[in-house]
């Protein structure tokens, strides 16, 4: 049996000290997110977070930096969930006031540890800010429905 994957992009925009979040609120993944989403077959992964940032953020990325890979594994059916995490510091365009994924707001790196989001983007966030990429895969169990380890490695 084959391997069945699945591909996203995750684009963290920053400027100085400040990132990019938006407010979702319309699913089972409530919080602040940063801006993301599916790749869109047969674009690239960048054409896809260059695409997925002006959608949701009116922003236009100048330049992209694939600093990570991410995402989730079900050893049992053979299916992983690739995410392409890119750092986005150079973009030009206005913001939008509201998007379909929620409102956009910049926040301070000191003020993310205060917002509602989920663990997983928490945890992952400060990955982007570092020197060197990194890879941070959870490994799904089927029957337990719940991520049972997740494997965080940085590369310099």
């Amino acid at each position: 049996m084959s391997e069945t994957i699945k591909n996203w992009v995750n684009i963290c925009v920053k400027k100085d000290n400040k990132i990019l979040l938006l407010n979702r609120q319309h699913d089972d993944f409530k919080g602040w997110i940063q801006p993301g989403g599916k790749v869109e077959f047969p674009e690239s992964f960048f054409e896809a977070a260059v695409r997925e940032l002006k959608e949701e953020t009116g922003l236009t990325a100048l330049n992209l930096e694939l600093k990570g890979i991410s995402g989730f594994t079900n050893p049992l059916k053979k299916e992983r969930y690739v995410y392409y995490d890119f750092l986005c510091q150079s973009f030009e365009g206005d913001l939008l006031k509201t998007s379909r994924e929620g409102e956009p707001r910049w926040f301070s790196l000191e003020e993310i540890e205060h917002l509602e989001m989920q663990d997983d983007i928490r945890e992952r966030l400060p990955l982007y800010y570092r020197k060197g990429s990194f890879e941070r895969i959870h490994y799904w169990d089927d029957q337990l429905k719940k991520v049972v380890k997740t494997v965080t490695k940085c590369y310099d």
